[in-house]
This record gives C-alpha cells, structure tokens and sequence, in this order.
C-alpha cells in the first residue's frame, strides 16, 4: 500500500487538481463507472472527486479452480480533465479446487489514465493507460490471467443512441515457478444503451493465454441503474467460450462518486 500512497503523493505534486473556488461549487457531477464491463471507458471522472467502485464476483469452473469468489475494489481520482490515478485490489478471496485454496489477499496495482484526444460531438474519446502490480497474492487467478504490468488503450463513442467503450490490451504474464516472461494481447468491445435510469450492457472479450498456450474468449451480459447521479448500482453474468475459460462468473456491485 506504501506503493500506491507514493504514487498518489508524486502525481499530486506534479499536477494539482483544478478545484473549483469554494463558495461557488456547481451543482455535483455523476459517477463514471467503468464496472461491471471488462471493457474500461476511455472518459476520465470528474475532476477533484474520489470514486469508488466496489463488487463482489463469484465464479466457478475454471481450469485453475473449481469456485472462486473475490471482493474487489478500485478507487480514481482525476488530477485534471486529462489524467487519473488509480489503484485496484482485491480485499478478499475464497477459493476451493485450486492449488492454493482457502481464504487469501489478492493482488494490488496502481496506475494511470490519461487521455490523448478529447472526444467531442462525433468525434470520440482516445485514452492510454497504464498499470503495475505492486503485490503478487498466491490465490488461483481467472481465465484472464495475473500480470506483472500491462498498457491499454481506450476508445469511447457514442453513436445512434448506444455507448461503445473498446479497448486493446497488452500485459507482460510472469509464470511464478520458472520466471518466465510472456507478452498477453486482449481486445474487448462493450455496447451498452440507456433506458432512463436503467442501463443494458452486452460485452464480447478475447485474451491470449501465453503461458498456457490457449486462449479464453467469453461474453458478459450486465443491467446498471442509478439510484442517484453519483450512485450506480449494477449486476450481470459472464460465460467463457472455451475449455481454457472461466465458464461462469455472476457478480454486483456499486460505483459511488465521493460528495466533496
């Protein structure tokens, strides 16, 4: 955590956020989840507010397990309109059938998001982003790997009333026991349209498997709805699509945009 604290402390020197004067703050923005979506958007949060996405994800049938079930959480903070820090983990694991079974800490990580073209009317919003791990947990990992570091790129758009957040991948896989190093490419595509408050979201994702020579393709289905403007509630389901996959995985959870 010491890493993650560090990284914040540094990011917060360089670029102090751009607050608005107190006395005259306008009326408080709405959350941003990228959750439950594999797929990130490219768009930052709003700028001086503290976010938190929150979940829980029970899986089972995976090669590496027999059920897992994680509690996972990820906090951002947008620096300005161009860069966000951020900082996941997993509070919680249980798992059962694995090599190293029962209750465990997951991994950490912490990172950066920064957005190299605005998106505007029909143009859309283009985003790196950037992650490190900061601690390696022993507990049995899903159909899409652990990673020691990884860069992505984002892309979010808007078109005939849909939401569309794609994104490419490209990690760098360690094997624990014999130290070797792979690369990882991922694409995924998330569409997603708005009915009122309620939000339906259909994704399909394909990851390379280099350390186990295959390859996990899945889809993942997800409704979202905003009891307010800085609470959005969400659950869904993902099924994998080959035998190196995860077959299933349920999972709810909550993002909340922190009141200043």
């Amino acid at each position: 955590m010491n890493g993650v604290r560090t990284l914040l402390a540094m990011l917060l020197l360089v670029c102090p956020p751009t607050l608005p004067a107190q006395g005259s703050l306008p009326d408080a923005p709405g959350a941003n989840p990228a959750r439950p979506t594999i797929s990130t958007p490219a768009t930052l949060t709003p700028v001086g507010y503290l976010q938190f996405e929150n979940g829980v994800l029970y899986a089972a049938d995976s090669p590496e397990f027999s059920k897992r079930l994680g509690i996972n959480q990820v906090t951002k903070l947008s620096i300005n309109e161009r860069m966000e820090v951020l900082a996941l983990f997993e509070p919680f694991t249980h798992s059962t059938g694995a090599v190293v079974s029962g209750n465990r800490l997951g991994e950490i990580f912490a990172g950066i998001q920064a957005v190299i073209l605005q998106g505007a009317e029909e143009r859309p919003t283009i985003s790196v982003q950037y992650l490190r791990r900061l601690y390696a947990s022993p507990a049995p990992e899903l159909d899409l790997g652990t990673f020691v570091q990884s860069a992505t790129i984002l892309l979010s758009d808007d078109l005939g009333g849909f939401h569309f957040d794609v994104n490419g991948l490209v990690t760098e896989q360690q094997d624990d026991k014999t130290r070797t190093r792979r690369a990882q490419f991922a694409q995924t595509l998330s569409i997603s349209h708005p009915v009122g408050k309620l939000t339906i979201s259909g994704e399909i994702w394909h990851f390379t498997q280099p350390l186990a020579h295959g390859y996990a393709l899945g889809n993942l289905w997800s409704t979202s709805y905003s009891l307010r403007k800085n609470l959005v509630v969400d659950a869904g389901f993902d099924h994998g699509l080959t035998s190196t996959s995860t077959q299933w995985e349920g999972f709810a959870g909550f993002t909340y945009l922190l009141p200043r």
